[in-house]
């Protein structure tokens, strides 16, 4: 097999809950091989060998020094993020990084700017906008048949504040709250079908139980070049669940069952004291006891982050777990997409273009920076009550 075509070498490091959400796509995407992993837990490495063989190392500098890895995947905490970016990079590595991609701007541009000098490539995901619906609704807004963007409405209602936390999961000034995790895929979702230059921000955010004291919920309204208007909700308290609007599909793309928020807080709650949470947590990721193997199963849909409408001038797009709906003059219908066989594989569609395909990534880090800058601004425009506007945004270029 030439170079060109060989499988993207990939070298882990975070055994944790994103690389959890990622084992199906790694497992049955034959354009990645899994080659080296590095965690501090034990039995996650151990698993990793028996799923995938490669190595496991005994730090992320070894990881990052070892020859067999192409790319490094950065699954670790937020807030260790830029320090692994710019490990890889020191060794040569290409990137690809969890969102957010960093807890700070300047955090952000450290990390470009080391892919920069090492002349390696960064690519920042996985988030929702990567989903087909959502590059599907791009590329017909693209198509000028429905004119220009005016409005999108985002809004997600979910149980995400009530899962097992690590104790810094919990607090914002360590990357916790549903602004920093959450966020950043509604964020990248709107700037993606809107053009990508947000202008400014106004929002408000809450922090409704102390016993979890970070940001559970958000809205906010985001103006952008050429004169689009976005506005984004989100609650994580695990009360209403907007995947009824989803025909029931839940954000992994499987039916969810109905009680399933209730159900979350119910097992959080034979959680006694921070320790057993986060074991909780441990338990259910890669390589835990409760931890549930890839059955092998195509999606029934897409994955999805709530329902999203784009109104443009001459028509409406409703993004569905299997396509886009379309409103206009002629009348509703649905352009309908081919569930693939491999969950999130348009995560690898776009590693592959730039690994073996010579092309710019879409979730570049300039773009992913530009996601974060909104972020932070919906944090600030809460502790200023005023709109916050926005510096370091950058266009959609594909």
């Amino acid at each position: 097999m030439t170079a060109a075509r060989a499988p993207v070498r990939i070298g882990v490091l975070g055994l944790g809950r994103a690389f959890t959400l990622m084992v199906p796509t790694f497992s049955r995407d034959p354009r990645v091989q899994l080659v080296a992993a590095y965690d501090p837990q034990q039995a996650a490495g151990t698993a990793f060998v028996r799923e995938f063989g490669g190595v496991t190392h005994a730090s992320a500098q070894a990881l990052c020094a070892d020859p067999a890895v192409e790319w490094v995947y950065v699954a670790t905490p937020h807030a260790m993020h830029a320090d692994h970016v710019q490990l890889a990079a020191a060794h040569g590595k290409h990137v690809l990084v969890e969102k957010p991609m960093a807890l700070s701007l300047e955090d952000c541009t450290r990390m470009i700017d080391a892919c920069d000098r090492a002349g390696t490539q960064l690519l920042v995901g996985h988030s929702h906008s990567f989903n087909a619906p959502v590059r599907l609704a791009r590329s017909l807004i693209a198509s000028g048949r429905l004119g220009a963007v005016r409005l999108v409405h985002a809004m997600n209602f979910t149980d995400f504040l009530y899962r097992p936390r690590r104790p810094e999961e919990l607090d914002t000034a360590r990357g916790g709250g549903v602004v920093f995790s959450q966020a950043a895929h509604q964020v990248d979702i709107v700037r993606l079908l809107a053009g990508g230059e947000a202008l400014s921000v106004y929002a408000r955010t809450g922090a409704w139980d102390p016993a979890r004291p970070t940001e559970g919920a958000y809205t906010a309204l985001i103006d952008f070049a050429g004169g689009a208007v976005a506005n984004l909700t989100y609650s994580g308290y695990g009360r209403y669940d907007t995947d009824t609007l989803m025909s029931g599909i839940g954000e992994m793309g499987r039916p969810k069952a109905p009680g399933t928020h209730q159900a979350t807080r119910q097992r959080l709650a034979a959680a006694t004291d921070e320790v057993a949470e986060a074991a909780q947590k441990s338990q259910r990721n890669f390589g835990g006891t409760a931890y549930q193997p890839d059955d092998g199963k195509a999606p029934d849909a897409f994955q999805h982050f709530g329902p999203v409408i784009v109104c443009c001038e001459q028509g409406d797009l409703r993004l569905t777990p299997t396509g886009v709906e379309v409103h206009d003059l002629a009348g509703v219908r649905m352009e309908a997409l081919t569930v693939p066989q491999v969950p999130r594989s348009e995560v690898i569609d776009e590693l592959w273009a730039v690994a073996r395909e010579g092309q710019l990534p879409v979730h570049s880090g300039a773009w992913s920076r530009a996601t974060l800058e909104v972020c932070l601004a919906i944090l600030s425009s809460q502790r200023q009550g005023a709109a916050v506007p926005l510096h370091q945004q950058v266009a959609l270029t594909a």
